[in-house]
């Protein structure tokens, strides 16, 4: 299928991780440096483009006029004992992959594309725990991220003491998903775990806080067959007019 838009790509040596990391991101048909644009930043991007069809929706809803003029950058890992370091909430390197985002990632991006260069035009995306990456780091960084897309993120205590704890979540727009048939989710450190009573006890706690937040609950599983049918809803509700 032709793309209306076009993908970019870039390395960045990062100095925090002490690894050089690929960057891609999709910029729409129409993209001009006269305008600015606001940034959704997904980890587990590669699954976001190739499964989670982000191009594609890119396409669809920019030329449909449905979503604000937005660049899709996709940040990936390089195998699953890389992504639990990086994206669990007590993972090894969680701090450092949050030092390589807010301080080398974003610089970049708001050098290389014009961009409002604030928290509420910078959105994160994940799945699973790429999901509660997005939540820790908005939540730790609510002036560089103003939004959140979590689609069944990954739940323990250290999610919630954090949203608990965090001062300026009212400064946060979240949009949380989760399904209602999660009860035994494979995880790679845990074992099997239920992820959707501990996703509503999360949403109890954040509709408490009086935050902009949105919550909606699919009838399936921990997968992305689910969390690709979800996609036009959760973009056009962060992105939209």
């Amino acid at each position: 299928m032709q793309r209306k838009g076009k993908m970019m790509e870039h390395q960045i040596a990062s100095k925090y991780l002490g690894e050089t990391m690929t960057i891609k991101w999709y910029v729409p048909e129409m993209f001009s440096p006269l305008k600015s644009y606001h940034l959704c930043i997904m980890q587990d991007g590669e699954d976001y483009f190739r499964i989670g069809k982000i191009a594609t929706w890119s396409d669809q809803l920019h030329e449909d006029g449905e979503i604000e003029d937005t660049v899709f950058v996709g940040i990936h890992y390089k195998d699953k004992y890389d992504r639990l370091d990086k994206y669990h909430p007590d993972g090894t390197k969680l701090e450092a992959y949050m030092n390589f985002l807010v301080k080398e990632v974003v610089p970049f991006l708001d050098e290389e594309i014009p961009t409002f260069q604030i928290g509420g035009s910078r959105t994160l995306m994940g799945d699973s725990m790429a999901g509660t990456f997005a939540l820790m780091a908005a939540l730790r960084y609510p002036n560089t991220f103003g939004q959140v897309i979590m689609q069944s993120p990954f739940v323990n205590k250290t999610v919630m003491d954090s949203v608990s704890n965090a001062k300026f979540l009212d400064q946060l727009s979240i949009y949380h998903t989760v399904g209602n048939q999660e009860t035994e989710v494979q995880t790679t450190r845990d074992g099997i775990l239920d992820f959707i009573t501990p996703n509503r006890e999360l949403h109890q706690l954040l509709d408490s806080k009086g935050t902009s937040y949105e919550y909606h609950e699919f009838d399936g599983k921990h997968t992305w067959k689910y969390w690709q049918q979800d996609m036009k809803r959760a973009l056009t509700t962060m992105f939209g007019f």
